[in-house]
């Protein structure tokens, strides 16, 4: 019969060593750690193959919040609704026309040497402005705090 692993001793995963890092970096963030522990904990935290080698790293440090900032998350500016899917197409579709029109008015003024009248604002702000007044109004937002 083999003896029980001790706790200290189970091996740790990928996302166990994102979790450590994520605390040395809200406990960088505090002015806990100088940037020069921050890179030494941190490379240990990645070389880490237990539990007790996660522990090493951070057992100094006050408990992280309940939360910590997923590194790869941000910020949703539209919620995954179909208001959101509606306006995040239309945004696209908004944005490429907008860009268009003024890479074509800059290529005309350019090559004809004056500046012209701005008529690409014409395609531009009208569509902007309605999008804006659907944001504001809630559509396709993304619920608060998320």
């Amino acid at each position: 019969m083999t003896e029980p692993v001790r706790p200290e001793d189970m091996r740790v995963s990928d996302a166990d060593r994102a979790r450590a890092a994520r605390h040395l970096q809200w406990a960088q963030g505090e002015g806990l750690l100088d940037l020069d522990e921050y890179d030494t904990r941190s490379r240990e935290v990645f070389r880490a193959r237990t539990r007790g080698d996660l522990e090493r790293q951070v057992r100094d440090l006050p408990a992280a919040p309940a939360r910590l900032p997923d590194a790869t998350s941000r910020r949703r500016v539209f919620s995954d609704t179909g208001g959101g899917t509606a306006m995040r197409v239309l945004t696209i579709i908004f944005t490429t026309i907008a860009v268009v029109n003024l890479v074509a008015w800059g290529i005309v003024s350019i090559t004809t040497g004056e500046l012209l009248y701005p008529w690409f604002l014409w395609t531009g702000v009208p569509p902007l402005a309605a999008l804006g007044v659907l944001y504001a109004f809630g559509i396709g937002r993304p619920p608060r705090g998320q």
